[in-house]
């Protein structure tokens, strides 16, 4: 191969940059809508959504809809776009607040005087959680930003998670869904491993059959201090959620329009097309960060040492949502830097450079979509003063990166379909 300076192996940060955008492209909701979208009812139609990427469904949406629309969506702040006839708000992620409770409110007034000739259309994606907080009766604002604390700290899968969240909510678990009597297509950007699209945003339009007996045993499982209030209602008929077969979800429909599976197949095409062949490990990996981390860099240096399971040069990519579980005071970061900081403990030395990012340009609550890491991290971190594995068990994985300069920013990309690694082995 002739080598340029954007070959990948003279700028590999650039190549796996590329890469990323080309995942993200993939995930670009446009193309699914497309696919799938329904004809116009006889009555009305609104738009109802939810998720850090649902401003940008809501406008592919527009721009393909032949028809009047009305309705509202809900993303983070600072997550927006331009829109038309659909509503805006925006709230908080990933703790929630007032705004979310008025988003949530908005929602369901907007579905629930609908008929049976009228059309709902749901843009579903990572994020809503959070950004519809809607906490049942007898819990507050502040019980349910508990909750979503105790949650996020626990190391509990996002399924897990979810099981939870659409127990203690007014909204999830299909309920916004059963407030109508319209029809309800539900389009859902995935950033759940295994695609279950009930879990996305924990299935505000898409009931399943978890149980809230289910959601007391995670409570169990992960040891969660949830407040009292919390486990009163979760112990009560009340916190039931609607379940698939009941009658007001029959003429109800769902489609995935772009999952980490998808992205990470453009990604691989993309590497293979630059001359780099490229496997994909798992579009669904879940599991502490460092650990995961541990194992792909096991993985790189057997490469590195004896060119298996694959031949080098090669890109190996992975995706799924790994988990931090946080067991004394954190520092800054997320689960993506988490990741890249444990992996430079396994790959000092070796021809090896990563990238680890949220698909949706933010990993946890900072401005860093993930970060960049190589062989070279472990020395450059000890010479500016800094233990890397005091830092790692603090979770400051932010503050590490930066002092290096190596955090990847993005912005918000408009997506999500969950988390991005890339590691290249020459």
């Amino acid at each position: 191969m002739i080598q340029t300076a954007s070959s990948p192996f003279v700028a590999p940060r650039t190549f796996l940059e590329t890469l990323f955008r080309t995942a993200v492209k993939a995930a670009d909701p446009s193309y699914g809508l497309r696919q799938h979208l329904p004809r116009p009812p006889k009555g009305r139609t609104v738009v109802v959504g939810a998720g850090k990427g649902a401003a940008q469904m809501a406008a592919a949406l527009e721009s393909l809809w032949q028809g009047p629309l009305s309705g509202v969506v809900v993303t983070r702040y600072g997550y927006g776009c331009p829109l038309g006839a659909i509503t805006l708000l925006e709230a908080g992620h990933p703790v929630p607040d007032e705004a979310g409770l008025h988003a949530a409110a908005c929602l369901k007034a907007a579905v629930a005087p609908l008929g049976e000739d009228d059309l709902v259309i749901a843009l579903i994606c990572g994020g809503g959680s959070a950004l519809l907080p809607a906490p049942p009766e007898g819990m507050t604002l502040a019980d349910e930003i508990a909750v979503n604390e105790a949650l996020l700290a626990s190391g509990a899968p996002i399924s897990a998670m979810n099981v939870v969240r659409k127990h203690l909510s007014t909204i999830k678990g299909g309920r916004l869904a059963a407030l109508t009597k319209a029809p309800v297509v539900t389009f859902i950007l995935s950033d759940i491993p295994g695609d279950n699209p009930a879990h996305v945003a924990s299935g505000p339009t898409v009931p399943d059959h978890s149980t809230r007996q289910q959601a007391l045993e995670i409570v169990k499982t992960y040891d969660l201090d949830l407040p009292q209030v919390a486990l009163d209602h979760l112990a009560s008929p009340a916190a039931d959620a609607p379940l698939p077969d009941a009658p007001v979800f029959y003429t109800h429909r769902h489609h995935v329009i772009a999952s980490a599976g998808l992205s990470l197949t453009a990604a691989a095409e993309a590497a293979r097309a630059a001359g780099v062949e490229a496997v994909i490990l798992s579009d669904s990996i879940e599991g502490e960060a460092r650990d995961i981390a541990r194992m792909h860099g096991a993985i790189a240096r057997e490469i590195v040492l004896r060119d298996r399971p694959f031949r080098r040069p090669v890109l190996v990519l992975s995706g799924g949502e790994t988990t931090v579980t946080i067991r004394q005071a954190a520092g800054r970061g997320g689960r993506n830097s988490e990741f890249a900081l444990a992996l430079a403990l396994d790959i000092a030395g070796l021809p090896v450079t990563a990238l680890a990012a949220d698909t949706d340009g933010i990993d946890g609550s900072q401005d860093n979509a993930g970060a960049f890491v190589d062989g070279e991290t472990l020395a450059r971190l000890r010479s500016t003063g800094l233990d890397p594995r005091a830092i790692l068990k603090a979770h400051d994985s932010y503050a590490a990166f930066d002092a290096l300069g190596d955090l990847f920013v993005t912005g918000p990309t408009g997506t999500n379909v969950n988390d991005f690694r890339a590691l290249l082995i020459v």
